[in-house]
C-alpha cells in the first residue's frame, strides 16, 4: 500500500471512528482494502473510458463526498450489479443494486446486530426475506414497502411465536400465535390483535371457541373442559352481560357447577401478545451519497436518524407576482395565524338535522355546483399572464429536440439547468411576434419534464392543446390559503398554480428523488407533475411569477359527489358551510368525512403509499384529495345502499352512464381503472356521535354504498419553514399540539399514514 492510498484509509478510519456504531468494525472490514478517493465530481461525471466504450458495468471502490464507502460494480454513475455500501453509523447493505437502488436479492445490517436477508425493491425490502432482531427474535415471510404484508412467521425473544396472516405490520387475517405455556389461539385477526371468530386452546386441553373483540372473549362462545363438559352464552367483561349455560358430561367434575365464566377474563389477562419491534431506521430511509449530492446553494445535514434534512429558508411572500426578496414579516405571520385561530373558535357543534350526524336522515345528492372558476378573457386582469404562459408553453414542448430516453444523466437535475428565452412583442428568430408586452420565459429542467411527460404518456400534441388552444385559462374565484393562484385548461385536464420562490427550491431539491419515485412506482399516488416554469417582465419592476403545470385528479366523465381533501389533523378541519349550501363543488374536510373507504382485495394490496418518500425529502402539510361518484342515485335524489334498489332504477342528472357495468367488463376500458382513478369500491357510512364529534373517523353504520373513487397526494412542496415552525408553535399554547397540521415531517408523515389506515380498509 503505498503513502497516499494509506492516507485516504486513515481518513476514512477518522470518519467511521466519530459514530461509536461503527467504531470496532472500520479496521476490520476495511484494514487491507485499497481505496481511491471520490469527489463530487466523481458522482456526476465518470471518467473511466472503459465505462464509455463497453457500456459495461465495472469495479469501482469510493469513499464517497458524505464519508460512506461503496464498492461494487458501477454503470453511469450510479451502482448496477452486484456491491457493498458501508454508512459511517455502521449501517451495511451486501447485494444488488439497479440505478442507485438496492434491488432484488441482499443482505442489510444494523449496528445493533440485527440483519436482513432477502428481496429489496426500489430501495424499499419488498418481496420474500428473514429479518432478524437484535435479541434474536426472527420473522420470515413476505414483506411490502418495509412492512410485514401477506404471510409470515414470527419468533419472539420471550419463545412465543406467529405463524399466519400479515397486514402493513400487524397480524390481520387468519393465524396461530402460541406462548411459551403450550397455550395457543388459532383464528381471526385485525390490526395486531385477536378480533373475530377463533379458538384459544390452554396447555390443560380447555378451550373456548367463539367470537372475540379487542383480545378478549365477547359474543357468542363455548368454553369446553377436557372432561367433555362445556359452557354456552353469550361472553362480555361486563358481569351484568354474561349469560349462558353449563352442560356437564357424565364423567365431569361438581367443581364446575361452581365456575364463573369471569375466571376466563382473569386467565387470558396474563397471555399477552408481543408488540412488533421497533426498527430505529429502515434501509429505504438511509440517505445514498449520490441522491444527496448538492443540488441547490442551502445547507444540507443528516439528522440523527440518516434522514436529509434541509437549512431553514425564508418563505416567499404570498404575492402573484414577487420579486426575489424572501424576508419574513413576522408580524405579518402573526396575524395571519390570530385570524386562522379566530375561525377555529366556532365549535363544530353535534346537530341532529345533518346526516352526518343522524343515521335516520339519507345521504343526498348534493345540488350541482357551477363550473369552477372565472373565464380569463381580454379585459381580465391576468389576460396577459395568461398568453405569456401560453406562448412560453408552446415554445418549450414545440421545440425541436432529440428522442428522450428515460434514463436521464445527474447533470439534468442540475439546479443550474434551465433555459431563459425573451419574446420581444415583435418576435424574433426563435419567438413568434406578439400582442403582450415584452417578456422573458425560463424553463427549468427541461430535459427531466420532457421525460417525465413521457413517463406519465402524455401526448406532446394534446398537451399544446389543452393548455394553448382556442379555449381560455379559467381562474379559480379566489386563491387557497397558501397564497398560490389556480388556474383550470377549457377541458379541465391540466391545473396550473402560481409558486413561492421557496416551493420551487424544494422542487428543484427533490426532482431526482421524484423522477426515481414515479418511475420506480407505477401505482404511486403522488400528483404527477409536467412541467416548471417562470414569466418575468422586462422593464424597471421586473415582476416574477413562477408556476408548475399538474394532473387535475377528479378530472372524470362521471359527476364527483362528494370532494374531500384529508390530512388526518383535526384543528380547523372542517368546512364553513352549513349542509344547505354544501355543492358538488364544495372541498369537504377531516371533520366533515362521514364515510370509511373499502377496496377489493386486488387493490388494497397494491395500496402502496407514498408518505416515507415525502418524510425523507422533509415535506409536510400534504394531503389526500378524494372525489367520490355515487353509483345508484333513487328517483327523489337519494344515494342508494347497497342492496336496497331505487324502484325506478334510473340515474338521475346523467351522473353515472346507463352502460356503467359494460364500461368495467368492457376489457378494452379496463385501462382507464387504476389506482386511484375510475376506482370501483365501496364506502360504508359513518355517524358522529355527541362524545366524538371531534373524532377523525365515526361510528361504522354497516351502510354501505358502491362508489366509482379517485384520489391522491397533493400540495407535496411546503417544507417545514421558519413560517410553519411559527405557526406550530403558537397553535401549541392554545390548542393540542398533535391536531395541528403544522408538525415536523416525521410526525406529519406517521399521522397521514395512521389515518389513511383507518379510513381506508380491505373489502372483505
Amino acid at each position: 500500500m503505498n503513502k497516499e492510498q494509506s492516507g485516504v484509509l486513515k481518513a476514512w478510519e477518522a470518519t467511521v471512528r466519530k459514530t461509536h456504531a461503527a467504531k470496532k468494525r472500520a479496521n476490520s472490514i476495511f484494514g487491507t482494502i485499497t481505496m481511491a478517493n471520490a469527489t463530487d465530481d466523481d458522482l456526476e461525471n465518470n471518467n473511466d473510458k472503459s465505462d464509455n466504450i463497453s457500456g459495461e458495468p465495472y469495479l469501482v471502490e469510493k469513499i464517497l463526498p458524505n464519508g460512506d464507502y461503496y464498492t461494487g460494480q458501477w454503470y453511469d454513475n450510479f451502482p448496477e450489479g452486484q456491491g457493498k455500501y458501508l454508512w459511517t453509523d455502521g449501517c451495511m447493505y451486501l447485494g444488488e443494486w439497479h440505478r442507485g437502488k438496492t434491488m432484488g436479492k441482499g443482505r442489510f445490517s444494523w449496528p445493533s446486530g440485527a440483519t436482513y436477508e432477502g428481496e429489496f425493491k426500489s430501495g424499499y425490502i419488498d418481496g420474500i426475506g428473514i429479518y432478524t432482531g437484535p435479541s434474536g427474535d426472527t420473522y420470515k415471510g413476505q414483506w411490502v414497502m418495509n412492512f410485514k404484508h401477506g404471510h409470515g412467521i414470527r419468533f419472539y425473544p420471550n419463545g412465543d411465536w406467529y405463524d399466519g396472516e400479515w397486514r402493513r405490520g400487524l397480524q390481520e387475517g387468519l393465524g396461530k400465535y402460541q406462548w411459551q405455556n403450550e397455550n395457543h389461539y388459532i383464528g381471526e385477526w385485525k390490526n395486531g390483535m385477536i378480533c373475530g371468530t377463533g379458538t384459544f386452546v390452554w396447555s390443560n386441553e380447555n378451550k373456548y371457541d367463539g367470537q372475540w373483540e379487542d383480545g378478549m372473549p365477547k359474543g357468542n362462545g363455548t368454553y369446553y373442559w377436557s372432561d367433555g363438559s362445556f359452557y354456552v352464552g353469550n361472553w362480555s367483561k361486563d358481569p351484568d352481560e354474561q349469560n349462558g349455560t353449563y352442560y356437564p358430561s357424565e364423567s365431569s367434575q361438581a367443581a364446575n357447577l361452581e365456575w364463573d365464566p369471569q375466571t376466563v377474563y382473569i386467565e387470558l389477562a396474563d397471555c399477552k401478545i408481543c408488540p412488533s419491534e421497533n426498527v430505529s431506521i429502515m434501509p429505504s430511509q438511509k440517505v445514498l451519497a449520490w441522491y444527496s449530492a448538492k443540488t441547490d446553494d442551502n445547507p444540507r445535514r443528516l439528522s440523527i436518524d440518516g434522514r436529509v434534512s434541509v437549512g431553514i429558508e425564508r418563505p416567499d411572500k404570498m404575492h402573484m407576482w414577487e420579486s426575489d426578496d424572501d424576508s419574513t414579516d413576522l408580524t405579518e405571520v402573526r396575524r395571519d395565524l390570530d385570524s386562522e385561530l379566530l375561525c377555529v373558535q366556532v365549535q363544530h357543534q353535534h346537530d341532529d338535522t345533518n346526516p352526518k350526524f343522524n343515521l335516520e336522515l339519507p345521504l343526498k345528492v348534493p345540488q350541482l355546483g357551477k363550473r369552477p372558476g372565472e373565464t380569463i378573457s381580454r379585459g381580465h386582469k391576468n389576460y396577459e399572464l395568461m398568453l405569456n404562459l401560453q406562448l412560453g408553453i408552446r415554445h418549450s414542448v414545440g421545440r425541436p429536440a432529440p428522442a428522450t430516453s428515460l434514463d436521464l444523466k445527474a447533470a439534468a437535475f442540475d439546479p443550474k439547468e434551465k433555459i431563459w428565452t425573451r419574446f420581444p412583442a415583435e418576435g424574433s428568430k426563435y419567438t413568434p411576434p406578439h400582442q403582450s408586452c415584452e417578456f422573458k420565459w425560463k424553463d427549468y429542467c427541461p430535459v427531466v419534464f420532457r421525460a417525465l411527460r413521457k413517463l406519465f404518456k402524455v401526448d406532446p400534441a394534446d398537451y399544446m392543446i389543452s393548455i394553448c388552444g382556442n379555449g381560455a385559462l379559467r381562474e379559480l374565484s379566489s386563491p387557497g390559503k397558501s397564497g398560490s393562484f389556480f388556474y383550470l385548461t377549457e377541458d379541465d385536464r391540466y391545473m396550473i398554480k402560481t409558486m413561492k420562490k421557496s416551493e420551487v427550491k424544494v422542487f428543484i431539491r427533490m426532482l431526482f428523488a421524484y423522477y426515481n419515485h414515479v418511475r420506480s412506482f407505477e401505482n404511486t399516488l403522488v400528483i404527477k407533475y409536467y412541467g416548471l416554469h417562470c414569466v418575468k417582465l422586462t422593464g424597471p419592476i421586473q415582476r416574477k411569477v413562477r408556476f408548475i403545470i399538474m394532473g387535475n385528479l377528479l378530472r372524470s366523465e362521471y359527476t364527483i359527489h362528494r370532494r374531500f381533501d384529508l390530512k388526518g389533523s383535526s384543528l380547523g378541519r372542517i368546512t364553513d358551510k352549513p349542509e344547505s349550501e354544501i355543492d358538488s363543488t364544495t372541498i369537504l374536510k377531516d371533520l366533515d368525512l362521514n364515510f370509511i373507504f373499502k377496496l377489493e382485495k386486488a387493490w388494497f394490496e397494491e395500496f402502496c403509499w407514498d408518505c416515507e418518500f415525502l418524510e425523507q425529502e422533509r415535506t409536510m402539510d400534504y394531503s389526500l384529495l378524494v372525489g367520490i361518484h355515487f353509483k345508484e342515485i333513487s328517483a327523489n335524489g337519494e344515494f342508494v345502499p347497497c342492496g336496497r334498489r331505487s324502484s325506478s332504477g334510473n340515474y338521475e342528472n346523467e351522473s353515472t352512464p346507463p352502460d356503467m357495468e359494460e364500461h368495467f367488463l368492457d376489457p378494452k376500458r379496463w385501462g382507464t381503472i387504476k389506482l386511484g382513478a375510475n376506482m370501483p369500491a365501496k364506502v360504508e357510512r359513518t355517524i358522529r356521535k355527541p362524545k366524538s364529534v371531534f373524532h377523525l373517523v365515526g361510528e361504522q353504520t354497516g351502510e354501505c354504498y358502491e362508489v366509482i373513487m379517485f384520489f391522491g397526494i397533493i400540495d407535496i412542496l411546503q417544507d417545514y419553514d421558519i413560517t410553519k415552525r411559527l405557526e406550530h408553535a403558537y397553535k401549541s399554547i392554545q390548542y393540542d399540539p398533535t391536531s395541528i397540521s403544522a408538525v415536523d415531517p416525521k410526525q406529519y408523515s406517521k399521522r397521514f399514514r395512521d389515518f389513511i389506515f383507518k379510513v381506508f380498509c380491505e373489502d372483505t
